[in-house]
């Protein structure tokens, strides 16, 4: 795998609330929250910003609901691309944890 630049807590937080299953904008946003304790909250503006930019680059894709009256909510799910990302993000934060403890 090609070496990727650490990804923002924002883009780090999409990808694990991802790694649950699909989920709308909103939800990944309340989730973060939940996760970080409150440390890290996304705001519209980025959520879309990243989920956009993330599409792209093919580390997530929208899909639409099949929850009845929500048919045209959008969600969006983790591709095999994006849970290679978020592993190798994890074992790059582990990394720096182990090397600080070594210290």
């Amino acid at each position: 795998m090609k070496r990727i630049e650490p990804l923002s807590e924002s883009y780090y937080y999409i990808l694990l609330c991802l790694a649950r299953g699909a989920n709308h904008g909103y939800g990944i946003m309340q989730m973060t929250e939940k996760l970080s304790g409150g440390d890290v909250k996304i705001g519209s503006g980025t959520m879309y910003g990243a989920t956009n930019n993330m599409m792209k680059k093919g580390w997530i894709h929208e899909i639409m609901s099949d929850e009845p009256g929500l048919e045209r909510r959008r969600l969006y799910q983790l591709t095999d691309s994006g849970r290679e990302v978020l592993r190798g993000e994890i074992a790059r934060l582990r990394r720096m944890l182990e090397n600080a403890e070594e210290v």
